[in-house]
């Protein structure tokens, strides 16, 4: 067996993870990579079931599930998975979103015929990224003539007994229902924080497997577990498919705005949510000031390791709200809450702070600050180590970088004031101020990154061409890096200029660099999962990058509808048809949420609910090419041809800017493919920002799975 400090081949061991039937688990270094992983050392009378559990978890790909890297003749190297088991008791919507995550990883090794048969809280670990369903070493391949799939191991029922189906221990043929009800008393577990099977003995909570019920759980769920939890098969749920809709179904009735983000993995680290502070100075015109003074405070904070800061986005959403403050950490997820206000008058600058636990309501921390304006940095530093000492965090911040001039500083939050909507006039307001800012101080890197996006929203917009915004942006991202190598915002603009011009390789390294130097916005980690990761085919990375994204800023309703968006392209349309249905909750009249539904509807030829979706969208944004495109196709297929016609001629002959989109879409939606790629080309030659991956699924795998679609990657130059 292995030592730490011990070499096996390529890896380093580090440290003992746990012993079990089969062997030991050893945390290890790929010294090739520079990555952790898990090395499993085989006991030796295990050797088929050893193989057999590689053999499983290789022939699975899912982002759930633990992956494997690399065999030896008595081991196997597997992903190095960081996180806690799915134990109880946890809030519903926390347990609703692990347990939709272990059902589609369940679903995936059955399509493949593959039994996990030890499914338990322990073989569910839940990371920052989500949950991973590990240890198939006990697993069966159903296609196969497994005299084994109801045998024994060392003695005993294969599996273990709390979780086993009553025909699992009685040593029966098993199939899919038996993991269903190992789901069931996974999840009744991690709702109640007991289990639903268990004795003084093995053979008797065998017993109690076989003939007693479990303690009725009061719970939204709990029919959804009883069924699961049938003694008789054919009472169960049939299949992993069923199960998932029924969570799905669940999670719907769940999903108001508070529910959303009590949906939330569980809190494992200290968290914040910093509230707008109160414009206290009576003058309206000075709202830059409180909020900007807000937003400084969360990215302090954000500097912090093994601190939890929600982003802007979702904490502004409650700006002006009489709100009771344990409502609003419920919503976000988090266990503390910042509130304040601002009083700003001439050269002077009047502060308070307190740090609420939402658990009672009671007060960590508060403070008062008095201080002349050009102190208020040192105001900004203080709040954020004083509420860190609060928290019991260790680390301090290092001191600034750069501290900007004043005037600059006060042009740079007059700004980002603007910038709280994502549109083009408020991003061409929020440059005016960013050049003045500049001019007064050219060190001033930040603000140089925040110009940088206003150009990348203005090319989104179709306002400047992508070509020349890219130009632009790289300018301002060179410009920022220059005063400080390490500024992950100017990495995330410089990779998303490389994005616009299809120069992946660059977008790579630039997120790479990007990613990892912390703090990172989770707008960055959405950005590359949206326009970078999807369109490179690696889905896996890009769900993880936008459940992080979505972890930091639950409300943020464009990443939840793009998210939506990249589970219909994985092909897990209920998943996906349900953060649609969420980012439509929270925002009843969000276009794209209505646009990415209704495009999903009409893959699904639900023609009535598309066209209704269509309708919504339209009318809230008749400007947008991709919604008259759609509509227009899916009311031609519908029957209205005429109607259709009138559509489509808001896109006129299609020369203009972004207008071939439409025509994509329309052709796409009759199965006109060869026109649709015939668009597609100039939309490429446009440089259109949404050609390398949202166009392409919008309409499902039409296109993609189109003789005409290598042809178009290959102008996109995607590999």
């Amino acid at each position: 067996m292995l030592c730490a400090g011990n070499r096996l081949g390529p890896y380093e061991i580090l440290t003992l993870l746990g012993t079990g039937g089969m062997g030991e688990v050893w945390k290890a270094r790929d010294t090739r990579l520079d990555r952790l992983v898990a090395i499993k050392c085989l006991k030796a009378p295990h050797g088929a079931r050893f193989e057999q559990e590689a053999r499983a978890i290789a022939a699975l790909n899912h982002p759930h599930i633990c992956q494997i890297f690399d065999i030896g003749p008595d081991y196997l190297v597997l992903e190095f998975v960081e996180g806690v088991p799915f134990e109880g008791p946890l809030p519903v919507g926390d347990a609703l979103q692990v347990a939709l995550q272990i059902a589609s990883a369940l679903e995936a090794a059955h399509k493949r015929g593959i039994l996990h048969r030890d499914l338990k809280p322990a073989n569910v670990l839940v990371t920052e990224a989500g949950a991973k369903l590990l240890d198939f070493g006990v697993a069966t391949f159903t296609a196969s003539a497994d005299s084994e799939s109801t045998g024994t191991l060392d003695g005993a029922v294969v599996g273990t007994a709390s979780y086993m189906s009553p025909e699992q221990a009685l040593g029966k043929t098993l199939d899919a229902r038996s993991d269903v009800f190992s789901f069931g008393a996974t999840l009744y577990e991690a709702l109640s924080g007991k289990r639903a099977f268990s004795g003084d003995s093995i053979l008797d909570t065998l017993n109690a497997v076989v003939s007693r019920e479990p303690e009725p759980l009061d719970s939204p769920l709990s029919s959804v577990v009883n069924r699961c939890l049938a003694k008789d098969a054919s009472r169960r749920f049939q299949n992993v498919v069923e199960l998932k809709q029924a969570l799905t179904d669940a999670m719907g009735r769940l999903s108001t705005a508070a529910a959303v983000a009590r949906s939330r993995l569980p809190v494992l680290i200290p968290s914040v949510a910093v509230l707008p502070f109160a414009n206290m100075s009576g003058d309206r015109e000075q709202e830059y000031f409180s909020d900007g003074l807000t937003e400084e405070i969360i990215n302090a904070l954000a500097q912090f390791p093994g601190l939890k800061v929600i982003a802007r986005t979702s904490a502004f959403a409650f700006k002006g709200q009489n709100i009771d403050v344990r409502r609003i950490a419920e919503t976000l997820g988090v266990a503390h809450v910042l509130e304040g206000s601002v009083r700003k008058s001439g050269n002077r600058v009047r502060m308070t702070a307190q740090l609420i636990a939402a658990a009672d309501g009671s007060h960590l921390w508060s403070e008062r600050y008095d201080a002349e304006l050009a102190d208020i940095f040192a105001v900004q530093d203080a709040t954020a180590t004083a509420i860190a000492g609060a928290l019991q965090l260790k680390l301090a911040v290092g001191p600034r970088k750069h501290t900007p001039a004043l005037p600059a500083y006060e042009e740079f939050l007059r700004a980002r004031h603007h910038l709280q909507r994502w549109s083009p006039e408020s991003a061409t307001k929020a440059m005016e101020y960013l050049r003045r800012a500049i001019e007064l101080d050219p060190a001033f890197a930040l603000a140089r990154c925040e110009l940088g996006w206003c150009l990348f929203i203005l090319v989104t917009e179709n306002r400047i061409p992508p070509g020349e915004g890219a130009r632009l942006m790289s300018v301002e991202a060179r410009a920022a890096l220059g005063v400080d190598p390490s500024l992950a915002d100017a990495h995330a603009v410089l990779a998303m200029a490389a994005v616009l011009d299809y120069q992946w390789q660059q977008a790579d390294h630039a997120f790479e660099l990007a990613l990892s130097n912390p703090p990172v916005q989770p707008l960055v980690r959405c950005l590359h999962s949206v326009w970078h990761l999807a369109p490179m085919e690696r889905m896996r990375e890009a769900e993880a990058q936008m459940v992080r994204s979505l972890e930091e800023d639950p409300l943020n309703i464009y990443a939840r509808v793009m998210f939506g968006a990249q589970l219909f392209a994985s092909g897990r349309s209920l998943e996906g048809e349900t953060a649609a249905c969420q980012a439509l909750e929270l925002d009843p009249n969000l276009w794209l949420g209505y646009l990415w539904r209704g495009a999903h509807l009409a893959t699904q030829a639900r023609l009535a609910e598309a066209c209704a979706d269509l309708e919504r969208a339209y009318a809230l944004a008749p400007w947008n090419v991709c919604v008259i495109g759609l509509y227009a196709g899916v009311v031609a297929v519908s029957g209205d041809s005429p109607r259709a016609q009138i559509l489509l001629s808001g896109l006129g002959d299609g020369t203009a800017f972004g207008a071939p989109v439409g025509f994509i879409l329309y052709h796409g939606s009759l199965d006109e493919i060869d026109l649709a790629a015939e668009w597609y080309a100039r939309a490429v030659e446009q440089r259109d920002t949404r050609a390398p991956w949202i166009l392409a699924h919008l309409l499902g795998d039409r296109l993609t799975s189109s003789q005409r679609w290598p042809a178009l990657r290959k102008t996109m130059k995607l590999p």
